[in-house]
């Protein structure tokens, strides 16, 4: 009984902020990795084609795993990654540095809604699952519009079309006993809120109560690309 009350605590600790659970983190890694290949290379091939080069900012970065992908495709660019989980930011950067891209990659910890860069400072934004998670979602996009030079572009993807992409019995066979009580815990005690994802109807008056007026929203098997130009 302690235990749990103690995986209660951190669990609530933690579930106030716009993040990975640090407790879920181990089993959030696990589920990305098993997406490199049904999902995350064919968007960083999709970023690629679409001739952006230079410094580009990953919103919600996780384990790194999209970045690295971009990475090696292109020699022309370089990559910022973003996230509130101290120790995904602590995976990505280990993964970087075992792809030998280290001098490409960086990784830290910042809140999407307000960042330290100046403006101007990236020719390209990108997000993949966290805009539905945004408690201020408008505020996120207008931050993206500060921090993109005059004809840059973001490319928001949400929610990750990932669950459906990953095999789930190889996912559960690689969760450790940590992995599978916190999932538990947070599952079961009514700390797992489902957050309904934005709708590309309902995403029309949040981007334009933003900067942005040049955009597009393209909608497929319940995935949303919200495509915008500064």
């Amino acid at each position: 009984m302690h235990l749990i009350i103690e995986g209660l605590n951190v669990i609530r600790k933690w579930i106030k902020t716009e993040k990975i659970p640090e407790v879920l983190a181990s089993s959030y890694e696990k589920a990305a990795r098993l997406a490199v290949e049904p999902y995350y290379r064919r968007v960083a091939e999709e970023i690629v084609s679409s001739g952006k080069t230079g410094l580009l900012l990953d919103l919600g970065t996780g384990p790194g795993y999209l970045p690295i992908e971009i990475a090696k495709r292109s020699q022309d660019i370089r990559i910022v990654g973003i996230d509130l989980s101290a120790k995904l930011i602590r995976i990505a950067r280990t993964h970087a540095a075992e792809a030998g891209l280290s001098d490409r990659l960086s990784f830290e910890i910042g809140n999407a809604a307000g960042l330290r860069f100046p403006e101007a400072s990236f020719d390209m934004v990108i997000s993949t699952g966290m805009l539905h998670s945004l408690k201020a979602p408008e505020k996120v996009l207008q931050e993206i519009h500060r921090l993109l030079k005059k004809g840059g572009s973001a490319r928001i993807y949400d929610p990750a079309a990932i669950s459906s992409r990953i095999n789930r019995k190889k996912w559960a066979a690689s969760l450790t006993s940590g992995d599978k009580f916190f999932l538990w815990l947070y599952k079961t005690t009514g700390l797992h809120t489902p957050i309904k994802p934005h709708t590309r109807i309902e995403m029309i008056p949040i981007i334009e109560a933003t900067n942005f007026w040049k955009y597009a929203i393209e909608e497929e098997a319940g995935e949303v690309k919200i495509l915008l130009e500064k």
